[in-house]
């Protein structure tokens, strides 16, 4: 009763508040700008953190009151504001994700790349919880990997993910009729059985995507052909086997990361290290992934979707689908 009292009388308060000082939010805002804050140093030289958090979509995650930019969004937002900003010398990309879509992870490791050519910058990659299949698809342009100790990363392979009801369709006696104007128009249909030939096609188109996966790792890596062949089956790895079959550079922890940044960039030991937030973050640090706050406003609704309801598509995934939450 007392809790029910309670929740009353604050929207109750809400059009009195906000006639005097817009302090309470029913909708956290994600339009604010991005600005700078300093975690640590005091020299103009920077190195800037950049959480990867989640399955990476170049869509937005549909909440039931508000929607969020997607990762890929996200990421190039935070990668032009400091292309713009001469004093960032180095990036450090903190990734926890069990990777994504086939075209989102390879736009981020386009624009991730092309970041690095542009401006030189140094690019230091912390792989944490789980780096796997796209979430170390990304890492690729990096000029260092690490991985936490307890980092489960590697799955270098596609997976092609498409829903069928067609057995569910038989028992409760409902069909689709289909005209199509070619063999091959509804081809992938979840209404129906996969034929014989269109799963040859499937399987070709997946077998292409994961060979374009592999010749990266390979490029990047430069590994070597029995080291590839174990890879290749698209199993996941904890950090140390990542080190022994040179998928990583060093085993450790975040201080290592910025340590490594500041020795590749040749920064001073008490250069900044800056991460780019919406608005500021009471006792932030390194470890804080968010890039939106609501800064001590209080939130009334704040509920998104389940990931498997909104952000898993129907095609082509670099994903380990174990680790989707």
């Amino acid at each position: 009763m007392r809790k029910l009292f309670s929740v009353t009388l604050l929207f109750m308060l809400i059009p009195i508040v906000g006639c005097q000082a817009p302090k309470i939010r029913l909708f956290p805002s994600q339009a604010d700008p991005l600005q700078e804050y300093v975690l640590e140093g005091k020299e103009d030289e920077k190195i800037l953190v950049v959480p990867i958090r989640g399955i990476i979509t170049d869509s937005p995650r549909e909440g039931l009151v508000r929607t969020r930019p997607s990762v890929v969004q996200e990421v190039v937002s935070q990668l032009r504001l400091a292309e713009a900003d001469e004093d960032v010398k180095a990036v450090i990309l903190k990734i926890d994700s069990p990777g994504g879509t086939v075209t989102a992870s390879d736009i981020l490791y386009n624009e991730i790349a092309t970041y690095k050519n542009r401006t030189g910058a140094k690019i230091v990659v912390a792989l944490m919880g789980v780096a796997a299949s796209g979430g170390y698809y990304i890492a690729l342009p990096a000029d260092y990997i690490l991985a936490h100790p307890t980092t489960i990363t590697g799955s270098i392979g596609v997976i092609f993910a498409r829903p069928k009801v067609a057995g569910l369709m038989q028992k409760l006696g409902v069909a689709v009729e289909v005209n199509k104007s070619g063999i091959d128009k509804d081809m992938g249909s979840p209404f129906r059985p996969t034929s014989a030939g269109e799963e040859k096609i499937f399987q070709a188109q997946t077998d292409r995507l994961g060979v374009r996966f592999v010749e990266l790792v390979a490029r990047h890596r430069k590994l070597g052909p029995e080291v590839m062949a174990q890879i290749s089956t698209a199993r996941v790895y904890l950090g140390d086997e990542a080190l022994e079959l040179g998928l990583v550079d060093e085993v450790g922890y975040i201080e290592n990361a910025i340590d490594r940044a500041k020795k590749l960039a040749g920064l001073a030991d008490d250069a900044k290290i800056v991460v780019y937030r919406r608005t500021e973050y009471p006792d932030d640090n390194i470890y804080n992934t968010a890039t939106q706050y609501d800064g001590g406003k209080l939130s009334l609704i704040s509920m998104d979707l389940p990931v498997a309801l909104n952000q898993i598509q129907t095609g082509f995934h670099y994903l380990w689908p174990a680790a989707i939450e």
